[in-house]
């Protein structure tokens, strides 16, 4: 019989569908642990039995504690770890309370609904279904939680990626007019690197080559490493920096205090100067996308674009592919030149005959 104690308390052990299958009692006599044992066994022997898991014990918010301390802040950056206890947040408010199999496709839909009609936008529901779906996925590939994650039936809300809002040089002149030093400065490196927001802000010296006019990226969205190449004026602004680098800090850009810039300190003041230069719906990620552009626009191919702005795959910046129309003009005109070569080879040929 596959009776066997664990303390005071009586476990069934038994062979289902080729896995080897331990399961409490949660009883301490031994008569009722066998007449439970040759329940379950005649539910094996049928095909009626189903292992019951920890998930329909488990409440969600169990589920997300454990997925923010065991793989969120272990696993992500901190920027990413911040956001997902943000995003956490809607989600628990939501389905705090549930048992994991109490969460069904149905739920989740209603959730996304919800979210949508309270005004959140279509990526920010995205995102939180994104998170919703990974602590899923690891409760049932990783910690055997459950046995299915509800919510790959759930299709997610349409977003509009098609935003392409870059900085024209009329208005990167006024931009840079009204920007006090500092931020010129940040302005300037990201447009000619596409550094992100954060990559900047926490932009070391121990990074940069000076002499190799590179520059090192060890942490990022994608948790890639790459040494980008720096063109004259991102090396303009490096030595302009160096000159008041201090000793004691690190950081390439800092504030009045000598410390790393605050985020929110540097959104505050770019936003109010877009204002006073009347430049309209200017994000600073924009920036980012201010050289991808510039880079098609003079004829670099997609596949470099990709490579210095580091994007996973070639796909996300086909956003840009529609300004590199006259970059393309040399590929049609060589149809011209084949032509002409032609047209002439004939006539030669005639004349020759003639």
């Amino acid at each position: 019989m596959g009776l066997f104690k664990r303390g005071q308390t009586w476990w069934i052990s038994f062979s289902h569908n080729g896995k080897q299958v331990r399961h409490s009692t949660e009883t301490n006599d031994k008569k009722l642990a066998e007449k439970i044992y040759h329940k379950i066994m005649t539910e094996v022997n049928e095909g009626k039995w189903f292992e019951k898991l920890p998930g329909t014990t488990m409440v969600f918010e169990d589920l997300m504690t454990k997925y923010m301390r065991e793989h969120s802040s272990k696993n992500k950056t901190p920027k990413s770890h911040v956001r997902d206890r943000s995003l956490s947040n809607h989600l628990i408010e939501h389905f705090g309370g549930l048992t994991l199999t109490q969460i069904v496709p149905s739920i989740i839909s209603e959730y996304k609904n919800k979210r949508l009609e309270e005004g959140a936008a279509p990526k920010t529901v995205v995102n939180e279904l994104v998170l919703l779906g990974h602590a899923f996925k690891m409760a049932v590939n990783e910690w055997e939680l459950i046995h299915d994650n509800p919510v790959k039936k759930v299709s997610r809300p349409e977003v509009n990626n098609t935003m392409d809002r870059w900085l024209t040089h009329e208005e990167e002149a006024k931009l840079l007019a009204e920007s006090p030093v500092w931020l010129k400065e940040i302005i300037v490196l990201a447009v000619n690197t596409g550094l992100r927001q954060g990559e900047i802000l926490s932009l070391k010296w121990s990074q940069i080559d000076i002499f190799r006019k590179t520059l090192y990226i060890s942490e990022q969205k994608n948790k890639e490493k790459d040494t980008l190449p720096l063109n004259r004026n991102a090396m303009e602004i490096l030595k302009t920096r160096m000159r008041i680098r201090q000793l004691d800090n690190n950081y390439v850009f800092f504030n009045g205090q000598g410390n790393k810039i605050d985020a929110r300190n540097l959104l505050r003041t770019f936003y109010r100067v877009c204002k006073n230069a009347k430049i309209e719906n200017l994000r600073f990620h924009d920036l980012r996308h201010t050289f991808a552009t510039r880079l098609v626009q003079t004829g670099v191919d997609l596949y470099t674009v990709q490579k210095l702005g580091r994007w996973k795959d070639i796909s996300m910046i086909k956003r840009y592919a529609h300004h590199c129309s006259e970059s393309l003009r040399p590929g049609v005109e060589k149809l011209d030149e084949f032509i002409t070569i032609l047209s002439q080879s004939n006539k030669k040929g005639v004349s020759q005959n003639g």
